[in-house]
């Protein structure tokens, strides 16, 4: 920078000695030395000001917060440890496999025995159940709640970006780690919740925490993130949600989902048509 502002001084002052200017004896037409400072000074305050960043793309953003909570990804599997507290009841206790694609996902129920092979699967836009017994799937929505504090559609792979239009709210420190703040508003009625604030950690590009509301606005529950695992994907390793705690926004009731036994594989397409479940 030093020898580029010598060089510039140089070819300035070698310009005022080529045009003096009337004070200086050098007749009419001339700028000058001195008329010529504010303009080196004007290129000298442009060259030196910080660069203007312009403002992420939000659903950029939430499309990569959603590889790490299994969306968007042709196929992935992984298991869920799930418990659900409130008061004094008994706690619900559950392990489901989750098996996903880009589009598609299927929750089927390990434990306990009497849910055992019972099935979510959700196709685009539309879910079903099924289980051992019935005749058919029955048609669900992804906001029936599934247990405790978790519907249906929590257990299913993420797919904000599809489902939401987002839009920055801000930016915040959640923790110590720097988020932006990101406003979601559902695209259509079959979505889990019909507003969403996301807390999305600038670092890691990953969802710390949410905020699920109805479409007035009202608080319904908080959720948070923790992200132990990880997965090989691209050539790349990229963390996945290990953990999401989902609370009820006005009493105690939680419900802790953990998340193990994660992989990156073919999915056969057989695993999510309706007319084979």
């Amino acid at each position: 920078m030093r020898s580029w502002l010598s060089a510039l001084q140089n070819q300035t002052l070698s310009r005022a000695a080529a045009h003096p200017s009337p004070a200086c004896g050098g007749g009419a037409g001339g700028e000058g030395a001195f008329g010529l400072v504010p303009t080196l000074l004007l290129i000298l305050a442009t060259l030196l000001s910080p660069p203007v960043l312009a403002d992420p793309d939000p659903q950029t953003l939430l499309k990569d917060a959603d590889t790490a909570r299994g969306g968007g990804l042709p196929g992935i599997a992984w298991r869920i440890d799930l418990v659900s507290r409130d008061g004094d009841k008994a706690p619900d206790e559950q392990r489901l496999e989750v098996r996903a694609v880009a589009d598609a996902s299927v929750a089927e129920t390990l434990e306990p025995a009497r849910f055992k092979g019972s099935k979510l699967l959700q196709v685009g836009r539309n879910m079903w159940l099924t289980r051992p017994g019935l005749a058919k799937p029955i048609p669900i929505s992804p906001r029936q709640r599934m247990s405790g504090q978790a519907a249906n559609g929590d257990i299913a792979a993420t797919n904000y970006a599809k489902d939401y239009d987002a839009a920055l709210a801000g930016e915040a420190v959640l923790e110590g780690e720097a988020c932006h703040v990101l406003e979601l508003r559902s695209k259509h009625k079959r979505t889990t919740y019909d507003q969403v604030r996301y807390w999305v950690s600038k670092k890691r590009q990953v969802g710390l925490k949410a905020e699920f509301r109805s479409v007035s606005g009202k608080l319904l529950k908080t959720a948070s993130f923790t992200y132990g695992n990880r997965i090989a994907y691209r050539g790349k390793s990229l963390p996945f949600v290990s953990r999401m705690v989902i609370r009820d926004a006005l009493t105690d009731a939680e419900t802790v989902m953990e998340y193990s036994a994660v992989t990156v594989r073919d999915i056969p397409a057989a695993e999510f048509d309706l007319g084979q479940m």
